[in-house]
């Protein structure tokens, strides 16, 4: 039984305040119906199942952004697309084994599509166009605390962005923000961004003015490597987003961040991790 008069409440979901714990605790077990959906779900409505059948490959190289030369196992070298914009500093690495997926498309310039890398023996999902197909059947399943029993609108205009999701219900609405993480360090600490990011500060800046019209507002960050044991936004990288970041959360936006679990048919979200904010020695 979870004490939702405890302090320990901060401890069930990381970067989430208590009076919002609360409420989604409270709303989870006060309509038996959402209760009854989450037992019904099966295994399969949980996950993202990843295109059949994948090819192993080793990665060559990575370079203008959306290209990568993959040899296949037979010697053949192919080059595949590859869906992030970001750096992928520690998975873009030559050598590194790979999935691709093959279209049947004609028209597609290139037929290949890069899926997966492996890190660490892990398999990292860098195919950010699924980031967000990931996290909805998540919110659909009930799995993430608080965040159940909403009707979901993705893609939903907010000043001059649009934001990954509206969650629509009868007692209030989120604006859901969500990011991929790729980088980790080697403490068992995921990091965003992984490159500096404009983009991702004016989506920090939606969401506080967000939460100042009455929304509750909250940036998922959604942690692709297996050996992540706490997320903190990357000072090293981007310090004007780990500053805004911190400010977003003193003006009531929630950070959330869940692992997933990637094989290789298949990608789900896992546990939450907690989200640290505090300051390394070198930015304080």
């Amino acid at each position: 039984m979870v004490d939702l008069s405890s302090e320990r409440v901060h401890e069930f979901r990381p970067g989430l305040n208590r009076d919002a714990c609360r409420r989604g605790l409270f709303d989870f077990f006060r309509k038996p119906c959402m209760l009854q959906n989450l037992l019904n779900t099966t295994v399969g409505d949980l996950l993202v199942r990843l295109p059949a059948p994948l090819i192993k490959g080793r990665l060559l190289r990575r370079y203008k952004r959306f290209f990568a030369d993959i040899e296949l196992a037979d010697g053949t070298i192919v080059t595949a697309h590859t869906p992030n914009t970001g750096s992928m500093q520690q998975c873009a690495i030559a050598g590194y084994p790979v999935l691709i997926s093959a279209a049947n498309n004609p028209k597609r310039k290139l037929r290949y599509t890069l899926e997966l890398i492996k890190v660490k023996d892990h398999w990292v999902d860098t195919h950010t166009q699924r980031t967000n197909r990931v996290v909805e059947e998540a919110l659909n399943a009930g799995r993430i605390a608080g965040l159940s029993g909403y009707r979901l609108r993705p893609e939903f205009p907010f000043g001059a962005s649009r934001i990954d999701f509206l969650l629509e219900s009868d007692y209030g609405n989120v604006l859901v923000e969500v990011k991929n993480v790729t980088l980790c360090q080697p403490e068992g600490c995921a990091c965003f961004p992984d490159a500096v990011t404009t983009r991702g500060q004016k989506h920090l800046l939606e969401l506080m003015a967000a939460v100042e019209q009455g929304y509750r507002a909250v940036i998922f960050f959604l942690v692709q490597r297996a050996e992540a044991e706490r997320f903190a936004p990357a000072d090293h990288i981007d310090p004007a987003y780990g500053q805004l970041l911190r400010q977003a959360v003193n003006a009531g936006v929630e950070a959330l961040a869940y692992r997933t679990e990637v094989t290789s048919a298949e990608v789900t979200v896992g546990r939450p991790i907690p989200v640290d904010l505090s300051l390394s020695k070198g930015e304080r």
